[in-house]
């Protein structure tokens, strides 16, 4: 009988209490698309629309073929390797323990990071019915009903999850349609004329040239970023061999037609040079239809999608930090969880980490998105090259074992893994054309620098090996192929 992949067994509270099992295939899918659809596209968007005009479709086009590229990567390792951790243990295994330990640790401050970011929005959202409360105040209260919900059972977290994004979906997909029917029948937003003709009058399609597509692509990764928190959802997962390929699938397409199909409605419906990029687009144009009381029914959605995207990134968090304890790279604390299965103290570490983004505001209010933003991208790119490159080392082991590569396999490798390494390689580049994206840079910089330090000063000799991880099993990979069938 073929034994099923386990992860080594992270220190245990006297209860022997662990991680639960208890997110269906839906949970998962949501959870991700939570994570990946909040801020960036809702309130990020404007600023992105602002610095390529319309031709920023094509830098979400791009951006998302390299999602799917790094998502499909990262589901055939995690078919093969089915576990919690997932891409730090894959770093550690098929790169270098010291890889494992900077992967987990950027994808943690990564999703710190981001929430930072959703959490600034909230504060934004809410000044449009509370001009005079500071925007302070609504942040902390996102951050304490965030840190309620995340310890809370999984199942129920999964479930509030998926209505949470649901709700965001759901709007999406009303936009959309709500905007085709707009632009069919040529009633008028705003004062404006709708139609594809918005796309093209004002300075063409691409007003700034291939420049402006090219300087749009940092906060376009950033509002992508966060999509891979579907690998930390293997160690709660009912069935992670089957509910991962399904996500891998459509979440990565989904998420790219959401993006593209609503922000090109939304510059049909109203000239793009007239969004504010400190508004919501989603708000502006609906304050233009004239439908009584629809900006309030959009703001209060933004709102949500916010706190899910928030939700959804703080889960991640937590339960990286608890992987990061199970291979010896974070205290033994970490991996300690309540009754409900829930990793307690990285919750609290987290809301700590919250605290010090809510001091940030008080110091840069106005550029606290932005510099947030910039410094998300640069985690991204290193979360997204390591998930890369640990896949295609790991392709190469097979193929030198003559070992088969899978049915979950990425198409035309190594094609997309080359140029996922140039593009972001590129958006590199391109953080230091921008006074935040440069600070992103030193920031990241120095943060890489303080954890080669820690890895080498503070993790034990249990922590410097690489993972033993075993090869999938014929029950995963026949789930995976129902799975993509």
């Amino acid at each position: 009988m073929t034994t099923v992949l386990t992860q080594t067994t992270p220190p245990e509270s006297d209860s022997k209490r662990t991680l639960q099992r208890g997110l269906t295939p839906r949970h998962v899918r949501f959870i991700a698309l939570g994570s990946a659809i909040g801020t960036g596209l809702f309130y990020g968007s404007a600023k992105t629309i602002q610095t390529a005009g319309p031709a920023v479709l094509i830098a979400y086009v791009i951006a998302g073929l390299l999602v799917f590229a790094v998502m499909r990567s990262l589901g055939e390792m995690a078919v093969r390797h089915p576990i919690a951790g997932s891409f730090a243990q894959y770093a550690g295994r098929y790169i270098s323990p010291r890889m494992g330990f900077l992967t987990g640790w950027t994808f943690v401050f990564e999703m710190i990071v981001v929430a930072i970011a959703d959490m600034t929005a909230v504060g934004t959202y809410m000044r449009m019915w509370f001009p005079d409360t500071p925007g302070w105040i609504w942040m902390l209260a996102a951050l304490l009903l965030i840190a309620g919900l995340n310890t809370m059972r999984v199942g129920i977290f999964g479930e509030m999850e998926f209505w949470f994004s649901l709700i965001k979906v759901t709007t999406i997909i009303a936009l959309i349609g709500t905007g085709l029917y707009l632009i069919v029948f040529g009633i008028s937003t705003g004062g404006y004329e709708p139609g594809v003709h918005n796309l093209v009058d004002f300075g063409g399609f691409a007003p700034f040239g291939v420049w402006g597509i090219i300087m749009s692509l940092g906060i376009v990764v950033f509002s992508f970023g966060g999509i891979e928190t579907l690998g930390m959802t293997a160690g709660e997962a009912d069935d992670p061999a089957t509910s991962i390929p399904q996500a891998v699938n459509t979440v990565p397409v989904r998420v790219l037609l959401f993006y593209v199909l609503s922000l090109g409605v939304l510059m049909c419906l109203i000239p793009w040079h007239t969004m504010d990029p400190d508004i919501s687009p989603f708000v502006q144009v609906f304050a233009g239809i004239g439908i009584p009381g629809a900006v309030h029914v959009i703001n209060a959605v933004v709102l949500t999608a916010a706190l899910s995207a928030m939700n959804s990134i703080v889960y991640a968090a937590v339960r990286a930090m608890f992987g990061l304890a199970a291979q010896g790279h974070a205290p033994k604390s970490f991996a300690k969880v309540n009754r409900h299965g829930i990793p307690t103290v990285p919750v609290a570490l987290v809301s700590v980490c919250l605290l010090v983004g809510l001091g940030l505001y008080f110091w840069i209010p106005d550029q606290l998105f932005l510099v947030v933003a910039s410094i998300a991208t640069f985690a991204t790119l290193f979360v997204w090259t390591s998930i890369l490159l640990s896949h295609h080392l790991m392709r190469r082991e097979l193929a030198r074992e003559n070992a088969p590569k899978g049915i979950f396999a990425l198409p035309l490798w190594p094609l997309p893994t080359y140029l996922g390494f140039a593009f972001m390689a590129l958006v590199v580049v391109i953080l230091g054309f921008s006074t935040a994206g440069r600070t992103a840079l030193i920031v990241g910089g120095v943060w890489i620098v303080l954890l080669l330090a820690a890895y080498q000063f503070l993790v034990p000799a249990s922590g410097r090996i690489r993972p033993a991880l075993e090869n999938y099993t014929p029950a995963a990979e026949t789930a995976a192929a129902d799975a993509t069938s």
